[in-house]
């Protein structure tokens, strides 16, 4: 099974030159070396008002990369709570 690797910029400027030229969406991503859904969901999430735009797709993915932070699940949360118990209060 091949690892999930986020695209670069180059590739994303690669996406806008091959949509400018009407190549179609499995030949990017054939030309990309990734899945044609990943260049389906990669134009639908960042396809504006002014087209496909490369540099504010990355800051828009790079902004979605931010906002997803470490997240503690609730058992964690209750097992540190625990030990800041039984050190605080042996």
């Amino acid at each position: 099974m091949q690892k999930y690797t986020h695209l670069t910029l180059e590739q994303r400027y690669q996406i806008s030159s091959d949509l400018k030229s009407n190549i179609s969406i499995s030949e990017i991503a054939k030309r990309l070396g990734c899945h044609k859904s990943t260049i389906s969901r990669e134009i639908k999430r960042n396809t504006g008002l002014r087209g496909y735009r490369p540099k504010q797709a990355q800051s828009k993915a790079t902004a979605r990369k931010a906002n997803n932070a470490y997240h503690i699940s609730d058992f964690a949360w209750a097992y540190i709570k625990h030990l800041l118990k039984s050190i605080l209060f042996p």
